[in-house]
């Protein structure tokens, strides 16, 4: 799948992966892939700025944690990142189901054959 087909929805991706557990960045890397069936790959100068914009903003918080002997940042979501991704799926159901409409439109009500 082509890198720009992210492009819009990237906060999205990124509050939906750390909707269940915090997740340092490359494992939020992984997860979107994972979940994407290999179809979306992040780059990690990709993903980095967008974390670090979304702390900014009160969406997400991090905080550093050892993992052996390495310490890596962890982001979580904030009860403002969990009501904007609340807002993010309805618009992506929206959003989907507009297009759906003009990509596969139904047969008009009496000309079903």
């Amino acid at each position: 799948m082509k890198q720009d087909a992210v492009r819009g929805h990237l906060d999205g991706l990124l509050l939906a992966v750390l909707e269940s557990a915090p997740l340092h960045g490359y494992a939020i890397i992984t997860a979107v892939q994972e979940r994407s069936g290999g179809a979306l790959e992040l780059r990690t100068g990709t993903i980095y700025p967008a974390l670090n914009r979304l702390e900014r903003v009160g969406l997400l918080r991090s905080s550093w944690q050892s993992v052996g002997e390495r310490r890596k940042r962890c982001y979580e979501l904030t009860e403002a990142g969990r009501r904007t991704l609340a807002d993010e799926r309805t618009a992506w159901s929206e959003f989907t189901a507009a297009i759906g409409s003009v990509l596969n439109p139904a047969a008009p009500p009496g000309l079903a054959t």
